[in-house]
C-alpha cells in the first residue's frame, strides 16, 4: 500500500527531529514504538537518567495560521501519550524512572518542500505533576 502525502510529511518530520534532537545530545532509544491498543510513541531518547518522549508533529506552513500545530496535541491525544509512556517504563522495567514528553513541532514550506522552523517545547503534560 503506498503511502499518503500526510504520512510521508509525517515521516520526513520525523527523520528531521532525529537529527535534530542528536544535535541536541539526546541518546535515541527507540523509534515508532508501539503500545497495544494505545498508539505509538514517536521516538523515545533518555538525556542523563531521564526518559524523554517525543511527540512529533509536522505542519505545512499554509495551515499553521489557521490551526496552530500544538492544537493537534489535544487532551485525549496528551492522556493517551501519557498511558503509553507509563507502558512503556512498565515494559522495560522502570516504572518509578524520571520521564517527561515533548513535542518537537516541524513547519514545512509545500512549496519549497524545506523546513521552516523546528521548535522543541519541553514537557507537554505538566498537568502530570499536579
Amino acid at each position: 500500500m503506498a503511502k499518503t502525502k500526510k504520512r510521508e510529511l509525517g515521516d520526513r518530520g520525523e527523520e528531521h527531529a532525529v537529527h535534530f534532537l542528536k544535535e541536541q545530545g539526546f541518546s535515541i532509544l527507540a523509534r515508532n514504538h508501539r503500545i497495544a491498543n494505545i498508539g505509538e510513541l514517536d521516538i523515545i531518547t533518555k538525556k542523563g537518567n531521564e526518559y524523554i518522549f517525543f511527540e512529533v508533529k509536522t505542519r505545512d506552513v499554509a495551515h499553521e495560521a489557521e490551526y496552530p500545530i500544538l492544537f493537534s496535541i489535544d487532551a485525549r491525544k496528551r492522556a493517551a501519550l501519557k498511558r503509553a509512556c507509563e507502558l512503556y517504563l512498565i515494559e522495560i522495567g522502570r516504572q518509578s524512572a524520571e520521564w517527561r514528553v515533548d513535542a518537537i513541532l516541524i513547519s514545512v514550506s509545500k512549496k519549497t518542500g524545506s523546513i521552516t522552523h523546528i521548535e522543541h517545547m519541553e514537557n507537554i503534560l505538566w498537568e502530570r505533576y499536579y
